[in-house]
């Protein structure tokens, strides 16, 4: 599916299930382990908007020829937090998985808006 889809997740444990319909449909057309890996990254960043987020969650995805683009933004303060050490019972694993397994990612201006892509 080329184009763009944006919407507004539940603040809840299916965000991530949703979340992960709407990149498989996008993806469609990429091979299937750069599929498992954008699959990984907006679960990731969506747990994040859930765990440590305020307010409203809401998914943007943008593909075309060339790949794929996912946003994810909640109405917190945002903080941009790459642990130094993660550990299985503290967490600190998201971030480092989406810097390792993305072509490029970012975090917008107001911190609550992160987002990754995949060619």
């Amino acid at each position: 599916m080329a184009g763009t889809t944006t919407l507004e997740l539940p603040r809840g444990a299916r965000s991530a299930g949703i979340a992960r319909l709407i990149v498989t449909a996008h993806g469609a057309g990429l091979p299937s382990e750069r599929l498992k890996s954008a699959n990984l990254m907006v679960s990731e960043l969506v747990s994040n908007a859930c765990r440590h987020g305020a307010g409203r969650i809401q998914l943007t995805v943008h593909s075309d020829e060339t790949g794929m683009r996912a946003e994810v933004f909640d109405e917190g303060i945002g903080a941009q937090i790459v642990k130094a050490e993660p550990r299985p019972e503290r967490g600190g694993w998201g971030l480092r998985f989406v810097d390792q397994l993305s072509d490029s990612w970012g975090v917008g201006s107001d911190d609550s808006r992160v987002w990754f892509e995949v060619a």
